[in-house]
């Protein structure tokens, strides 16, 4: 896994990614376009409970969504 390029949560607030929200991010969604990307390349997005599962639906069904794991084990694994 790529390292996450994730602001420092002590020097910055850690947001979701959906338009328009501001509710602090919970879940990282690793995602790729394989027209665009390497297969090993890793974009994410940050989601909050509530549009988890809208933001991994719109990436899933493109093909994009690799992986959907919590915040905290995302910045554990770059460590």
């Amino acid at each position: 896994m790529n390292s996450p390029d994730l602001p420092n949560s002590a020097e910055s607030a850690v947001i979701c990614s959906a338009k328009g929200c501001r509710a602090a991010a919970v879940w990282v969604l690793a995602w790729n376009n394989p027209k665009l990307h390497t297969p090993d390349r890793r974009k994410t997005w940050l989601a909050c409970e509530e549009h988890r599962e809208h933001l991994s639906q719109f990436l899933g069904m493109r093909g994009f969504l690799k992986d959907v794991v919590t915040l905290e084990e995302w910045e554990a694994s770059a460590r």
